[in-house]
């Protein structure tokens, strides 16, 4: 059986669906069998595609997100996923407060002493987020 995994950030358009694609790249070299999609918190990209900077970072590296689109995290996703990541405090705050079993993507990073992935919308740093977010699938595939 699949190991279904859900990525949760605040608008769905930087950082979970680069989780998303970095993961399923590297779970398909790993021949891992799992199903995964991301999410919001916010409903405001609802429909639209990965931020243009965002996209351009993860295909300089390989990774392909134009036909992800943006959705919000519900309360069904509890029974949807088996395990549902959050890019940092507020996001995981808020799955719990909507009874959703959560934890930080930071918490599989192997090689990064953060304690979650900053919003490169906000920071910029489309690069970093990328690098981090690598680190933290590698770690998660692993326990996989």
């Amino acid at each position: 059986m699949p190991h279904r995994i859900l990525f949760v950030c605040l608008g769905n358009i930087c950082r979970s669906p680069t989780a998303e694609a970095v993961t399923r790249a590297k779970a398909q070299v790993l021949r891992c069998d799992v199903q995964i999609d991301s999410a919001g918190t916010a409903g405001w990209h609802i429909g639209k595609p990965p931020y243009d900077p965002m996209q351009d970072a993860a295909a300089a590296k390989g990774y392909d997100m134009s036909n992800l689109r943006a959705r919000q995290v519900t309360p069904a996703d509890a029974h949807a996923f088996d395990l549902i990541i959050a890019m940092d405090d507020e996001n995981l705050r808020d799955l719990k407060a909507m009874g959703l079993p959560a934890r930080l993507f930071t918490d599989y990073a192997l090689n990064s002493g953060v304690t979650y992935v900053p919003d490169p919308y906000y920071t910029r740093d489309f690069d970093g987020a990328l690098a981090l977010i690598e680190d933290c699938a590698d770690g998660l595939l692993s326990t996989l």
